[in-house]
């Protein structure tokens, strides 16, 4: 009797153990993204130091450094959008999850001049 149990316990948890799903560590972290607005009459969106252009479909995590009380970081595209105050300075982090299509942002204020724009696929 013994020996029959030795023979299927390691099926068994073998079983269990492919059949529980994991999470690799990267796929666990969110890809990260830093948003910037002011001092000047600036805003930019950059990953690994350089401005966003294209990206694919995700989680991203979004550190936004707002400079100036005069300007927001506004973000909107296919289910987003999210912005920091005029008013207000400081950081903030968003997590957000990117669909395929045409992403905006922009300082509400100054629309006009500080703007940029992705697309994600």
């Amino acid at each position: 009797m013994k020996r029959i149990i030795a023979l299927t316990l390691p099926p068994v948890l073998l079983f269990a153990v492919l059949a529980v799903p994991r999470r690799s560590s990267a796929a666990a972290q969110a890809a990260a993204l830093s948003g910037t607005v002011g001092p000047g009459f600036t805003i930019a969106l950059k990953t690994q130091g350089a401005v966003v252009k294209k990206l694919k479909a995700g989680t991203y995590t979004i550190r936004i450094r707002d400079l100036s009380p005069i300007h927001n970081f506004h973000l909107f595209g296919p289910g987003v959008h999210t912005l920091t105050s005029v008013q207000g300075t400081g950081s903030t982090t968003w997590t957000v999850r990117l669909k395929p299509g045409f992403y905006r942002y922009r300082c509400d204020p100054h629309l006009t001049i500080m703007h940029g724009s992705f697309t994600v696929s």
